[in-house]
């Protein structure tokens, strides 16, 4: 943690005595943008953090009850990316300083912070080609891949939590096609190691295989408007993605394929099963609206863990279900908006988890886009049909 803020605030320290080198910036446009003078590489420093408060009631069968309230700082983040040595290889480095970016000490990572968010190089090697190489978000579903700094309530939903496929370490080919009259398409294929971020100790189980297709059938949206919510840029005509991933994570050896607790065996080894997970989602803005569809669905060959002897279980169960989410939202020319949610989860009996929903409204003011704002959203959830909790929170982000 000493050796991060270290690092930031030498490049702070080192780019403001060379001032005259950095180009124009303004707010939201990066702290710093550094280009060299033989344009041999460039650099933008951005910091972001997003803090806030979080009061909660649970229903006990009769009212609810039992409230907490906390103040967090859910995301604290230092951001770099750029270009080295030409234009066409990028690289995009983010750190986490946060308890919730860090937290997740293991043995498969030395027991140490998880301050590594992202680590990758971006290669522009032939025409409407990408190859990827490092550490970065897997090509899973549409709200896990928008940046949580362009968030259109308070949080992601139900549905990317218990299924996301979240960040992995390894390659990923990135292709675009024009199919003609302004119908686009878009291939992202990923190889990566299948256990998540900074995992230092070798590669358990087998390697994990993603393919997502994206069609584009009206055209590009505004500043890559599909991958953030909310319709800032007020669409002038209706923009619609759709797209569908297939995650193959081959002998898995965590309880939701690349993230959760991992499976281990009485005698000290890990439980594999081969997990496969689906997405189906959508994004569509229009004038200020904005709606966003997502399926979700996981399987495992053998999703209960069962020990060496073939016979008894360990108590580790992979998350099998399948789950949908729906969010919509209007954005007024003042540049308040509301939005709303429903999400649904249902995962098969042998988990032992409950049918869950929930029901979320959410009001935000955009200051400067989503580099300044102030959020608050309501939710309502149920398990099993029952009335299980509400939750009302409110938040800022600031991000350079």
């Amino acid at each position: 943690m000493k050796l991060t803020l270290s690092i930031a605030l030498l490049l702070c320290i080192t780019f403001s005595v060379n001032a005259q080198e950095i180009s124009d910036t303004s707010f939201g446009k990066g702290l710093i943008n550094f280009t060299a003078k033989d344009s041999s590489f460039s650099v933008r420093f951005a910091p972001r953090f997003q803090v806030r408060s979080v009061s909660s009631w649970d229903h006990d069968g009769s009212q609810y009850t039992n409230p907490e309230h906390n103040f967090i700082v859910r995301r604290a983040r230092l951001k770099f990316d750029g270009f080295a040595y030409n234009p066409k290889l990028k690289y995009k480095i983010e750190l986490g300083l946060s308890n919730r970016d860090i937290s997740g000490a293991n043995d498969f990572n030395r027991n140490t912070p998880r301050i590594i968010l992202d680590a990758v190089v971006m290669w522009h090697f032939a025409e409407n080609f990408e190859l990827w190489a490092g550490q970065t978000k897997l090509p899973g579903n549409v709200e896990r891949v928008v940046s949580s700094a362009n968030l259109q309530l308070i949080d992601r939903s139900l549905l990317n939590s218990r299924f996301n496929l979240d960040r992995d370490l390894g390659l990923q080919l990135r292709h675009k096609s024009n199919l003609g009259g302004g119908f686009l398409m878009r291939e992202k294929i990923a190889i990566s190691q299948g256990e998540g971020r900074n995992v230092s100790e070798g590669n358990e189980g087998g390697l994990q295989y993603t393919g997502r297709l994206e069609f584009l059938p009206l055209g590009n949206f505004k500043s890559k408007g599909d991958y953030v919510q909310a319709d800032l840029k007020r669409e002038v005509s209706p923009k619609l993605m759709v797209g569908f991933t297939y995650n193959y994570n081959q002998n898995a050896v965590r309880e939701r394929s690349g993230l959760g607790d991992y499976m281990f065996k009485s005698d000290g080894t890990l439980y594999e099963t081969n997990v496969t997970t689906l997405f189906a989602d959508a994004m569509f803005k229009y004038k200020g609206f904005s709606f966003m569809g997502e399926y979700a669905q996981r399987d495992a060959d053998q999703p209960i863990a069962i020990n060496s002897d073939g016979i008894t279980p360990t108590g580790d169960i992979v998350l099998t279900g399948h789950a949908v989410n729906f969010q919509a939202g209007y954005l007024f020319k003042t540049n308040y908006e509301i939005a709303g949610r429903f999400t649904s989860l249902t995962y098969k009996d042998i988990t032992g988890s409950l049918p869950t929903k929930q029901y979320t409204l959410g009001g935000s003011k955009y200051i400067v886009g989503h580099k300044l704002k102030v959020q608050t959203d309501l939710s309502y959830t149920t398990v099993n049909g029952s009335e299980d909790n509400i939750t009302f929170r409110l938040g800022f982000d600031i991000h350079f």
